[in-house]
């Protein structure tokens, strides 16, 4: 007789689960092991990122300051226009900075990272 589908779908639910949570593991294996190798470098890097952000935060709304206090002073405009065009210029500016950030973090990682993000891949899509 067949089975009822409600042990079938139990049977492939699990497992799905099973498959999901043994690569998940790999996953944080491999990112323990690169953290492990690398790691005074990204601590000092981190150091180093944070230091450059609060001064680059803090030179950022100097520049915006004068950049206001210049613009009332050299145009006619009244300050909402003279604040959405900073508001332009520093979208303009987070747009380049994400993208630029979007090709720098594509960087080389470990052979057992990209053949687990592989394997990963052909286990969800169903290949062989």
């Amino acid at each position: 007789m067949d089975k009822p589908k409600n042990k079938n779908f139990s049977k492939t639910a699990s497992r799905i689960s099973a498959i999901a949570s043994s690569v998940m593991d790999l996953h944080v294996r491999i990112a323990l092991q690169e953290v492990d190798r690398e790691k005074r470098r990204l601590i000092s890097g981190g150091i180093f990122i944070a230091i450059g952000g609060i001064l680059l935060l803090l030179v950022l709304i100097c520049i915006h300051i004068i950049s206001y206090l210049a613009l009332n002073k050299f145009n006619n405009w009244s300050p909402e226009y003279n604040l959405i065009l900073i508001i332009f210029v520093d979208l303009f500016f987070a747009g380049l900075s994400l993208k630029l950030g979007g090709q720098l973090a594509k960087g080389p990682y470990l052979p057992q990272t990209l053949e687990g993000l592989g394997k990963t891949t052909k286990a969800v899509l169903g290949k062989k």
